[in-house]
């Protein structure tokens, strides 16, 4: 089969969207085209860009998202806001992509990848690993963090069942003290051009942290927050989620709804009002919120914080891998 590599631009790629989101298996949002730019313009620059797609005459068979730095390739993104990486493939043809690329970054004097974060079900693990071994290279994996999700069953009571007694007792009776508090109103919405003004009072609430958040939201990061929310928001996945008490903002959570999930990113909340548990309850009830809407799963992201275990995340193993290829 004749395969052609073709250089591409963060351009280029979202330009051609609405005809490779179809072919190719993107598997999460932290691998969009629209996500990776943002990074790259945040973070990124310092090493060389890699953006390859691989063809067979005019059908995609995947597309590499990758930076070169000295011998190395690596994922573009990072862990600290990027939770998991992957390749974007066509099903069916990781092995024709992975052996093109492998030799394509060997041609550019490439001796060693080095891919992280991973999950367990990536194309990296699953496939790329055993196709170098197979070619007799040095593989080595390592567990690096653990990400948490939930399967969302249909109605909001069937989720109550799958918890503990314990803590079925306590989301009721936190909910039931919020209520009696005072005016609740909570939306999880989907934001268009108002973005901005909700980034504002996001990052109001994050300032407000008393723990190791405050130091996190660095001007570099808030700029990070504000591009990629703006991006998401202009290919429909952006959800915000605002608790408002007598309509004064509470928490506030920002995720993304994808591929029939809903993706928890990030939260905040204003300390005056921790011994009501808003911070919390804003996770609950937007969640609450995605049964009604028919989402088929709850991804909490990286992190074994306790309150995911206890609102019924599963743990899912993250992993780094470096592939010598010399």
């Amino acid at each position: 089969m004749s395969y052609t590599i073709t250089t591409e631009s963060f351009d280029s790629i979202i330009y051609s969207w609405d005809k490779l989101r179809h072919c190719l298996k993107w598997s999460s949002v932290f691998i969009l085209p629209a996500w990776l730019k943002v990074w790259w313009e945040s973070f990124g620059r310092e090493a060389e860009l890699y953006l390859r797609m691989l063809w067979q005459e005019k059908k995609a068979i995947g597309f590499a998202p990758l930076q070169l730095t000295n011998e190395t390739a690596s994922f573009i993104g990072s862990a600290d806001v990027c939770d998991y990486l992957d390749f974007a493939i066509a099903p069916g043809r990781e092995q024709d992509f992975f052996t093109t690329l492998l030799e394509d970054l060997r041609e550019k004097g490439i001796s060693k990848l080095d891919l992280r974060p991973l999950r367990y079900d990536s194309t990296v693990l699953t496939q790329l690993v055993g196709i170098a071994q197979n070619r007799g290279y040095e593989v080595l994996r390592h567990p690096e963090d653990v990400s948490l999700e939930l399967d969302l069953p249909l109605t909001w009571n069937e989720y109550l069942a799958i918890l503990k007694a314990k803590q079925r007792h306590e989301v009721r009776r936190k909910l039931r003290r919020l209520w009696e508090a005072g005016s609740v109103e909570h939306h999880c919405i989907e934001v268009g051009r108002e973005v901005a003004g909700y980034l504002d009072i996001f990052l109001q609430l994050f300032s407000l942290s008393r723990d190791e958040k405050a130091g996190f939201m660095n001007p570099k990061m808030e700029s990070f927050f504000r591009s990629m929310s703006k991006a998401m928001a202009e290919i429909g996945l952006l959800r915000l989620g605002i608790l408002k008490l007598d309509k004064v903002p509470a928490a506030m959570t920002i995720g993304f709804d994808y591929n029939g999930a809903h993706y928890l990113y990030n939260s905040a909340y204003d300390p005056q009002f921790s011994h009501l548990s808003v911070g919390l309850l804003c996770k609950i009830l937007c969640l609450k919120e995605s049964i009604e809407k028919g989402k088929k799963k709850w991804n909490f992201l990286k992190g074994g914080e306790p309150y995911k275990y206890q609102l019924g995340g599963q743990e899912v193993p993250l992993y780094s891998c470096q592939i010598v290829i010399a």
